[in-house]
């Protein structure tokens, strides 16, 4: 199902989003990254303004999944630079969705991973491991769930309750 739009899963699946299978998220995200669409399983992560757990998940093996930050919708630095991003890469993320902002969005953009963000920010978050990881966050008007699928492309953001099949 990961190159299958997702206007197509919301036009094919209107039972899924009418009992809350399915979840849009408000379009608030800006895209970057050179995935421009891409899905996977979901570990979440919520964090205000200190990326420690982010790094430390990043650094695990991604094995396609999506990380999804809860950052708080803080406007006021980035959770995710060009470090982490390549890391991110290179360990096999499919992508990384943040409630908050990026920076170094140059270096995202060359990388091969989806991202979406509030914005970008030139600022580094602090680094005092405050956080937590595998809850249940609310991000863009729903509920997440460690372990749920997300689904991101040019028209937007969709998170699945169970892996969508053709």
């Amino acid at each position: 199902m990961a190159g299958m739009p997702t206007a197509e899963i919301c036009d094919f699946n209107a039972d899924l989003l009418r009992d809350g299978e399915v979840r849009v998220l408000h379009p608030i995200f800006h895209i970057y990254g050179r995935r421009r669409a891409f899905s996977g399983q979901i570990v979440t992560v919520k964090v205000f303004e200190d990326n420690v757990i982010v790094r430390g998940l990043i650094e695990s093996k991604g094995d396609g999944r999506v990380m999804v930050i809860d950052g708080g919708g803080s406007m006021r630095c980035a959770l995710l630079g060009g470090n982490l991003g390549q890391i991110a890469q290179n360990r096999g993320w499919a992508g990384v969705v943040v409630n908050g902002c990026i920076r170094d969005v140059d270096e995202i953009n060359g990388c091969d991973i989806g991202v979406r963000a509030l914005g970008s920010h030139p600022l580094k978050s602090k680094k005092k491991g405050h956080g937590e990881k595998h809850g249940p966050i609310y991000v863009a008007g729903a509920l997440i769930r460690d372990g749920e699928w997300l689904y991101a492309d040019a028209d937007g953001v969709l998170v699945s309750k169970s892996e969508l099949t053709v």
